[in-house]
């Protein structure tokens, strides 16, 4: 098992240095190298965070056991918000994601969605563990330098395990953590398919604290992350590391540290103005990106990216043949003053033959349209706007919220991990949940003030109202970026698309769910390769 590690190492190194050309993927390294080498020094432990940074986004074919299929969180992010309903697709296209809004991949232990993510985050973990382990055993001096690569690398391990007693567990607040099992907490540096037996939900929450504020605590000490190239936010740097906290916090209702994190995460990270919010969410240099994914135009994974899977311009099957549609429902609740509602096009013309709600095709079968003339100027119309091209469908209620720099083509795009707008909603829901119903009011009202010339905090005067706003607010902040699963086990909420704009057609079993509290059908099946290849674990222990 050893060897496995010195690989995954070898080939972070690599990944670093030389980019992901196919044909060097095929050069895998050998038991030559070893991961002692790999951790000789602080310049080479920096070396596997850098890979680390990229395989959060990168295709894995180049490593034991990993899949060009899936792209890290290129793909888990949207997935996320998938599952729960809240990235509506309008139609089969090509595949990409049904399996996930149909309530069959994360459902089923023998899924390869399942497995790639149980592979990603426990290779994040091996990682650390080798770089924390190493430290340690070697009684390194822990100057700036190494508190740095310490801070970094406790988050990671601290992220990694966040991701997966959150999707592999029952919900901290619906279950009864100090029984339910959670996933298996690896200390070790080899491969996770020889690991441990489950801990328990709260044993992994326990350890998820421990790490961050171990993390921070390196991070005070730490040299700062470097500024003014938006490629830096790359990686995890003290914001960050408060923001891990403030998820974990939230998701065991541990509402005063959830508070304070996030006022700590978000610092210096300013909302945007209306221009950069309505500007495509295409790069780190937006000013409240705390943390993000810089692809490189040399790694971009192009029809395995987030872009492919969320943005209409993108020019790609999944793209072309399925536009991404916001809630009709919540749309309608947006006030006109509230610059956000033009992220979305109600009246887009359902040029889609394919369209799953059948009527798509012309204006005949499209009830917001009697005439063809009108029908295709408003499909002429997005087209120049937003740079699609003319194989681009359109549909009714479609979003316009994540567009490329470059339109109409395959070029990457960063893909955002952690926005300062997450923070302001995390506070607020804390201090809701605390009944703080003025601080609540306050935190809010930064956000949501900056996004409504009309917002008036003072109209949510109780715990439920502000609760209310608050659950609309991620939604219509949020959207795209991964949050819906997680919110939905945290409220206790299930699905019902009745009113959507989905199509039972096209979702099938995810058209409808009880919410989570009464469903295990929410928590993810433990992949097959893991419960066949780990002596601690049997089929007694699938969820």
């Amino acid at each position: 098992m050893l060897r496995k590690i010195n690989i995954i190492l070898m080939s972070f190194l690599m990944m670093t240095l030389t980019g992901c050309s196919e044909d060097f993927l095929e050069t895998k390294p050998t038991d030559a190298i070893s991961a002692g080498d790999a951790l000789a020094s602080p310049a080479n432990m920096k070396l596997i965070l850098n890979g680390l940074h990229r395989y959060m986004y990168a295709q894995t074919g180049s490593l034991p056991g990993g899949s060009n299929t899936f792209a890290g969180e290129h793909y888990f992010i949207p997935m996320f918000d998938v599952i729960p309903g809240v990235l509506i697709h309008s139609a089969p296209a090509n595949g990409w994601h049904q399996a996930e809004l149909r309530w069959i991949a994360h459902t089923v232990p023998t899924d390869a969605m399942n497995e790639q993510l149980w592979f990603q985050r426990y290779h994040f973990i091996a990682s650390c563990n080798s770089i924390i382990k190493k430290v340690a055993d070697d009684n390194l001096v822990i100057d700036e330098d190494m508190s740095e690569i310490l801070g970094q690398a406790y988050a990671y391990r601290a992220w990694a395990y966040l991701k997966l007693v959150t999707s592999f567990g029952k919900g901290y607040l619906i279950g009864n953590p100090s029984t339910d099992p959670g996933v298996p907490l690896l200390f070790s540096t080899e491969a996770p398919y020889e690991s441990q037996p489950r801990s328990t939900v709260q044993e992994v929450y326990d350890q998820i604290e421990q790490d961050i504020n171990q993390s921070i605590a390196y991070f005070q000490n730490a040299t700062a992350r470097p500024t003014g190239d938006p490629k830096h936010k790359s990686q995890i740097n003290i914001n960050a590391a408060y923001g891990i906290k403030a998820r974990m916090a939230l998701s065991k209702g541990d509402w005063q540290t959830a508070a304070d994190a996030a006022v700590m995460a978000r610092d210096g990270f300013p909302l945007m103005d209306e221009a950069d919010w309505l500007s495509g969410f295409n790069t780190n240099n937006l000013s409240e990106v705390i943390w993000g994914g810089n692809v490189i135009q040399t790694e971009t994974t192009f029809f395995r990216s987030y872009f492919y899977l969320v943005s209409p311009t993108f020019n790609g099957s999944q793209n072309r043949g399925n536009p991404k549609l916001f809630n009709k429902e919540i749309y309608e609740l947006i006030p006109d003053t509230d610059y956000r509602k033009k992220s979305v096009l109600p009246l887009a013309p359902n040029t889609n033959s394919s369209a799953s709600n059948g009527e798509g095709g012309s204006f005949e079968t499209d009830p917001n349209y009697d005439n063809e003339a009108d029908f295709e100027a408003a499909y002429d119309e997005i087209i120049a706007t937003y740079g699609m091209t003319d194989r681009h469908n359109t549909h009714p209620y479609m979003h316009v919220k994540f567009l490329q720099k470059n339109p109409g083509t395959i070029d990457p795009d960063d893909v955002i991990y952690m926005r300062s707008s997450e923070m302001y909603l995390i506070e607020a829901e804390a201090k809701a949940m605390m009944n703080d119903i003025t601080g609540a009011q306050d935190a809010l009202g930064m956000l949501a003030g900056a996004r409504d010339s009309a917002f008036d905090k003072t109209a949510y005067g109780t715990q439920q109202a502000l609760m209310d706003q608050i659950k609309f607010q991620w939604y219509v902040e949020l959207y795209g970026e991964g949050f819906g699963y997680t919110n939905h086990i945290r409220w206790d909420e299930g699905i019902d698309h009745t009113n959507s704009g989905a199509s039972e057609v096209l979702y099938q079993n995810g058209f409808m769910q009880e919410r989570p509290s009464v469903n295990d059908e929410w928590i993810f099946k433990i992949p097959q390769a893991e419960i066949d290849a780990n002596p601690n674990l049997t089929e007694a222990d699938q969820n």
